[in-house]
């Protein structure tokens, strides 16, 4: 399988290197002073599961330089989905042993794959969720933080098709943890109810999840942005249910205290926030349906000075 990985931050440069190690054909996309270090010294990868270094790595920042491929591991920020998208031309097939090129939308938040498919078309969008708490620890080093590693990926009609088979099977020869959901929408919900209410308190808080359970205000704040998120996905149509709830709850009671949000991370790098699409998108679309966001609506108001990357 020939995949390409468009955007190789945390969760891209991690899962195409293990890919790569595997025995898939991997091609990386990045830029800078991360693409110079990786060509010139390889994509390493530092993780308690497991260190690993792609050398040589196939990295380049011209897609046109790859041409056509199976999959694309679409991993970069959410203000930057047009602009990727369009880049991502030059690797897109029509056709193939497994049908038209699949776009897998690793990112955050849960408008991704429509903001995607109005760039690509629906047809190469493939929807998805990555667990895993990783940064760019310098030029041409993936950092993983904790063990949690693992994605969740299907078709948004739910079908089972060849390509996201393909995909599985290699995630398996790479030995990490995945699975084709079969309703990828409600997964992505799911995330969204994790995420945003992690992303948003310990950037409020200037902390991590250690910080958060030792603090019963940020614990509280926590707990109220779940709620807010189940509420808001209801009014959406997403079927919550136990399931759900129960995934949560697990989630917030055994995340290790030293793990962070990359949210967190930028604000502290004084970076650019993906706070509009987190807690953000709760609070616009919660306008939307009518439904109260007090809790979301107090991170946006605390962290939008700083969301465009300004020092704090």
């Amino acid at each position: 399988m020939k995949i390409a990985v468009m955007g190789t931050g945390g969760v891209g440069g991690y899962f195409g290197a293990r890919l790569a190690a595997a025995g898939s054909d991997v091609a990386f996309i990045a830029r800078g002073a991360h693409l110079k270090a990786i060509q010139e010294q390889g994509l390493r990868v530092s993780s308690a599961n497991g260190d690993v270094t792609i050398q040589p790595a196939n990295a380049t920042d011209d897609p046109a330089a790859i041409g056509p491929v199976d999959i694309v591991l679409f991993a970069t920020k959410l203000w930057d989905v047009e602009t990727s998208g369009a880049a991502c031309g030059p690797l897109l097939k029509s056709d193939g042993p497994t049908g038209p090129t699949g776009v897998v939308t690793f990112q955050n938040g849960v408008d991704a794959e429509p903001r995607l498919a109005g760039v690509l078309g629906g047809q190469h969008v493939i929807g998805g969720v990555a667990a895993i708490a990783a940064v760019i620890g310098e030029p041409g080093l993936i950092r993983h933080t904790g063990t949690m590693a693992g994605l969740e990926f299907g078709e948004l009609d739910g079908t089972k098709s060849p390509r996201v088979e393909a995909l599985l099977s290699a995630c398996e020869a790479a030995g990490f943890n995945a699975g084709i959901a079969d309703d990828i929408t409600r997964s992505i919900w799911r995330k969204m109810a994790l995420l945003a209410p992690f992303s948003g308190v310990s950037s409020f808080g200037r902390t991590n999840f250690g910080g958060i359970r030792a603090d019963p205000e940020l614990n509280e704040m926590v707990d109220a942005a779940v709620e807010e998120v189940f509420a808001v996905a209801e009014a959406e149509g997403i079927a919550v249910g136990d399931n759900m709830r129960a995934f949560v709850v697990r989630a917030v009671g055994t995340l290790p205290d030293v793990m962070t949000s990359s949210m967190a991370q930028d604000l502290e790098r004084g970076n650019r926030l993906e706070l509009p699409w987190l807690s953000g998108a709760i609070v616009r679309i919660g306008a939307g349906r009518g439904v109260p966001t007090p809790t979301h609506a107090r991170i946006v108001e605390a962290l939008t000075p700083f969301q465009d990357g300004k020092p704090v």
